[in-house]
C-alpha cells in the first residue's frame, strides 16, 4: 500500500516556493531538480546555526479550489504577501500545492500564469472536498500540512503561530485559527461532534449553559482551546496525525468529512486545538444571512445521517432522521403565514417542502451537491 504522504526529506533539498519560480524562469522544473536549491537570505546567513535542518519544509499548504478563479488568485496573493515575502526571524519555509477540482472557469490557467511558484494539480473532475484535498496530500513534503479553502485571505503570522504551537505541543494533531469576516468580525471557528442533544436543544442555549463544552464565538477565548473539531476552511495538521488517522474520509462528498477526520485523530490520541491568536479572513463566511441553496441543505442532511450511522450507530441515526422530519413538518405548518411576508421566507418554506419530499423519495444522493456536480460535468 503506497504511503499517504511522501518522505519528509527527499534525497535533495526541496525547493522553496520562490526558488521554484526562479528555476522555472531559467528553464523549467526539470533543470531545477538537477541543481540544489538556493537558501533564502536569512537561512544562508544562519547556516549551521539555524533551528531547522537545511532544506526542511515547515508547512505544506494544500489549497483546494473549484470554479473560484478570482478567490483563488486573491488567496495566493495573500500567501505571497504575508508568508513568502517575510524575511524576519519568524519566517517559516513553505510550499504551496493548488488542487483544482475540475474547474471550468480558467482557474488552472490563471494560477499557472500568475503564480508559477505554486505547484498545480489539475483534476479532470470534481472529487469533492475530501477527494480534492487527498489528491494534494501525497505531494506534501512539509513537517506539517495546512488544508486551506480558496475563499480565505492569510493574515500575518497566522501559519507561523500554528507551526510554533504544533512544534511546542507534540500531542496536538490539528489546529484551527480564528476565522474572521472581511470587516473583522469573528466567525464561528469551532465544531462539536453531532449528538442527539444538539439535535434536541438549540446550540445557543448549550453555549450559554455550558460554554466550556460548547465554545462559541460570542465569548472571548484568550488562549488555546481544546475542542472536538475546527472548521474545514483552514486546518493546520501535524504530519504524524495525517499518517496515523489516514486521509480525509471520501465517503462524504461535502460537509462533516473534516469532523469525521478529527474523530479519527482523537481516537489515535491527538488533541484538536482552536488557536485564537492565529487569524484568517474567510470571505464567503460573510454571506451568513443569504438563503442557503437547496442542494447544499440536502447535502448537509446526507452527511449528518451518514456521520450518525458511522460514528453513533443505526439507532441514533434513525432517531436523528425522525427528529429532523418532525421539525420539518412543524416548521412547514408554523411558518406558512410568514411565507406570504417576503421572498426570502417563501424560499425557505419552499426548501423545507423540498427537503421533506427528498426524505419521502428515500434521500437520493443526486438531489444534493453530487447531483449538481454530475449535471455540470454532463453539460460541459
Amino acid at each position: 500500500m503506497p504511503a499517504l504522504l511522501p518522505p519528509r526529506l527527499s534525497d535533495r533539498p526541496p525547493l522553496h516556493d520562490a526558488d521554484r519560480a526562479r528555476a522555472r524562469r531559467r528553464g523549467g522544473a526539470a533543470r531545477a531538480a538537477r541543481r540544489p536549491a538556493r537558501l533564502p537570505r536569512r537561512r544562508r546567513a544562519a547556516r549551521g546555526a539555524g533551528r531547522r535542518e537545511r532544506g526542511v519544509i515547515d508547512l505544506s499548504i494544500v489549497l483546494l479550489t473549484w470554479n473560484g478563479r478570482d478567490l483563488t488568485l486573491d488567496c495566493l496573493a495573500s500567501i505571497e504577501r504575508e508568508v513568502l515575502a517575510r524575511r524576519d526571524a519568524g519566517r517559516i519555509e513553505t510550499e504551496t500545492i493548488v488542487v483544482d477540482n475540475g474547474s471550468r472557469d480558467g482557474t488552472a490557467e490563471a494560477v499557472r500564469a500568475r503564480f508559477p511558484w505554486a505547484e498545480l494539480i489539475a483534476l479532470p473532475a470534481n472529487r469533492g472536498f475530501a477527494g480534492g484535498n487527498n489528491a494534494g496530500l501525497p505531494r506534501a513534503r512539509g513537517r506539517h500540512v495546512c488544508l486551506l479553502n480558496n475563499d480565505t485571505l492569510v493574515q500575518r503570522d497566522c501559519f507561523e503561530a500554528c507551526v510554533r504551537f504544533l512544534d511546542a505541543h507534540p500531542d496536538v494533531g490539528a489546529i484551527g485559527p480564528q476565522l474572521l469576516h472581511p470587516d473583522g468580525r469573528k466567525q464561528n471557528s469551532i465544531h462539536n461532534f453531532p449528538t442527539l442533544l444538539l439535535e434536541l436543544v438549540p446550540r445557543g442555549v448549550l453555549e450559554t449553559l455550558a460554554p466550556r463544552r460548547y465554545p462559541s464565538k460570542r465569548f472571548a477565548h484568550d488562549g488555546p482551546l481544546d475542542v472536538e473539531a475546527v472548521l474545514g476552511a483552514c486546518m493546520v495538521v501535524r504530519r504524524e496525525a495525517v499518517e496515523r488517522a489516514g486521509p480525509l474520509p471520501e465517503d462524504y462528498f461535502f460537509f462533516l468529512e473534516e469532523t469525521d477526520w478529527f474523530w479519527a485523530m482523537r481516537e489515535h490520541g491527538f488533541r484538536v486545538v482552536h488557536l485564537p491568536a492565529a487569524r484568517l479572513v474567510h470571505v464567503h463566511g460573510a454571506a451568513t444571512k443569504k438563503v442557503v441553496p437547496l442542494p447544499t441543505r440536502i447535502e448537509y442532511h446526507r452527511s449528518l445521517y451518514h456521520f450518525f450511522r458511522k460514528r453513533r450507530g443505526p439507532l441514533q441515526a434513525g432517531l436523528v432522521k425522525a427528529l429532523r422530519l418532525a421539525k420539518l413538518v412543524l416548521a412547514l405548518l408554523l411558518f406558512a403565514p410568514l411565507a406570504l411576508a417576503s421572498a426570502d421566507e417563501r424560499e425557505r418554506w419552499r426548501q423545507r417542502a423540498w427537503i421533506l419530499a427528498w426524505h419521502a423519495a428515500g434521500c437520493p444522493a443526486d438531489w444534493g451537491l453530487a447531483g449538481v456536480r454530475a449535471r455540470a460535468e454532463g453539460s460541459a
